[in-house]
């Protein structure tokens, strides 16, 4: 492939600013904007013609540069943060913000947040109130705790325990619980900020009670256990359960802590998975201080959730950290409406959207596939396009290895490479996110909600259809 005939065919910018001048591009943006457009678009044409070793595609690329310049400035018009179809079948995946919240959820939240609210006012009494008395009894009841309160994230509820509970003392740990999760988050090192020292027994994949009993004296502030959701260790292995470490605190009064992660209030079985850990058993099988996310299986906004005796978390309300880690207006409001669906947890999968995504079963999301495929009108020639069985997974360090039968639609250009058919989806207007496996895009139908079939459709068909331009 000779790449200097393609070279010089790049067009230069005052050429392409008299066509964004016919396109009627300076009339809706700025010439400077339009300018850059132009710059940014042709360092990217020569980039990929300069790694380029197919000609199609290169003339496919030279032949395609206005439409590209128009996506560049719809990119830069629009808001950083924008809503994206999630076509990974990652249904909590951490850089697509999670959990998604329902649309009831939503409009309620546009209800409260565009006026003014109760947030800290008692409407009975006309005084101050606290805005964690929103939800506080609704974690109670479903839970068993005696009291509640939330931070920003599950990661600040950890710093918060330790610094309240431990600091200057020491909390038991197993060394198989000293997990390290995402953004370098590791427990030791909450542990030093907390000013809490860290006490380590057993080893990777065994830890017994004794090991626990063995090092419990004066200076111990705390016992802690860690759920290793993100991780198994499996084969040659022992652990020991929150209802015995709960006996050895209450022995030697010296409280139980468990770090939950993903914050699971209903049986996982009920929806095809493992179990995993509810909060209400930890609390009923002894915990002293149980925490977890908001934004991973319970559904909600991004919150540490704290719950468990009243004298602990009456000294946390009181830290100094409480103040530096509250929720705001967004936050309380939402995770009030979580909670309130958990009363009648039979109905989560019409309320919440991640228990939605569970409960579709492999003939809804195949009949989802063949509805997405049928709307893609793409010429043989082009590409081939095929509904294949696939596999989904919860994601946000959750159940880690753990596959959910579903289906997708496949995608393999024959006139786009798969790397440009990805970025194409990725860098339009609305965002598609895809898997890339076996020189193919899959969009796996669990992640994509009714309403964004179309909408991924018309993307597809569009990048299709610019191939002929």
């Amino acid at each position: 492939m000779d790449k200097g005939k393609y070279f010089r065919r790049i067009p230069k910018v005052d050429i392409l600013l008299e066509e964004a001048k016919k396109e009627g591009l300076l009339t809706k943006y700025d010439r400077d904007l339009v300018v850059a457009g132009i710059r940014q678009v042709t360092d990217e044409l020569r980039s990929f013609l300069g790694g380029c070793e197919q000609e199609q595609a290169a003339e496919r690329r030279l032949d395609t540069v206005m439409e590209l310049l128009k996506e560049r400035l719809e990119e830069q018009d629009r808001c950083r943060v924008q809503r994206v179809i999630n076509g990974t079948g990652t249904l909590l995946h951490t850089n697509l913000g999670r959990s998604p919240i329902g649309e009831k959820h939503a409009e309620y939240l546009r209800h409260v947040v565009t006026g003014y609210s109760n947030l800290e006012y008692d409407l009975d009494t006309g005084g101050r109130g606290e805005r964690y008395s929103h939800f506080e009894d609704l974690v109670c009841q479903i839970t068993g705790g005696e009291a509640a309160v939330a931070v920003n994230n599950n990661a600040a509820a950890v710093l918060l325990i330790l610094s309240a509970l431990v600091k200057g003392k020491e909390a038991i740990v197993s060394r198989g619980e000293l997990v390290e999760i995402g953004g370098k988050f590791r427990i030791p090192e909450v542990m030093e900020q907390s000013g809490g020292i860290l006490r380590e027994v057993g080893t990777t994949n065994k830890t017994r009670l004794e090991d626990y009993r063995a090092v419990i004296g004066e200076n111990t502030g705390a016992i802690l256990k860690v759920h290793t959701s993100n991780y198994r260790i499996t084969g040659f292995t022992e652990s020991v359960g929150i209802e015995e470490l709960a006996g050895l605190g209450a022995k030697f009064g010296v409280p139980v802590i468990e770090d939950l992660g993903s914050g699971v209030m209903v049986d996982l079985r009920a929806y095809g998975l493992s179990h995993e850990p509810m909060v209400q058993e930890s609390i009923r099988r002894g915990a002293d201080i149980v925490c977890f996310s908001g934004d991973k299986l319970l559904g909600g906004p991004q919150a540490g959730i704290i719950t468990g005796k009243k004298e602990y978390i009456d000294k946390m309300k009181r830290h100094p950290l409480m103040r530096a880690m509250r929720i705001d207006k967004f936050t309380v409001t939402v995770l009030e409406q979580i909670f309130r669906e958990y009363r009648t947890p039979s109905r989560l999968d019409q309320n919440l959207p991640v228990f939605a995504m569970l409960s579709q079963s492999v003939e809804q999301l195949k009949e989802k596939a063949v509805r997405l495929a049928d709307s893609l009108h793409i010429h043989e020639k082009d590409a081939v396009v095929q509904v294949e069985p696939c596999a989904s997974q919860v994601g946000g360090g959750a159940l880690p290895g753990e596959v959910i039968e579903s289906f997708g639609v496949t995608v393999q250009g024959k006139t786009i490479t798969c790397e440009e058919l990805e970025e194409r989806l990725r860098k339009g207007n609305p965002p598609v996110i895809c898997r890339v496996e076996k020189d193919r895009i899959w969009l796996d139908m669990r992640t994509i909600q009714e309403e964004e079939i179309p909408q991924a459709a018309e993307r597809m068909n569009k990048i299709f259809g610019d191939t002929h331009l």
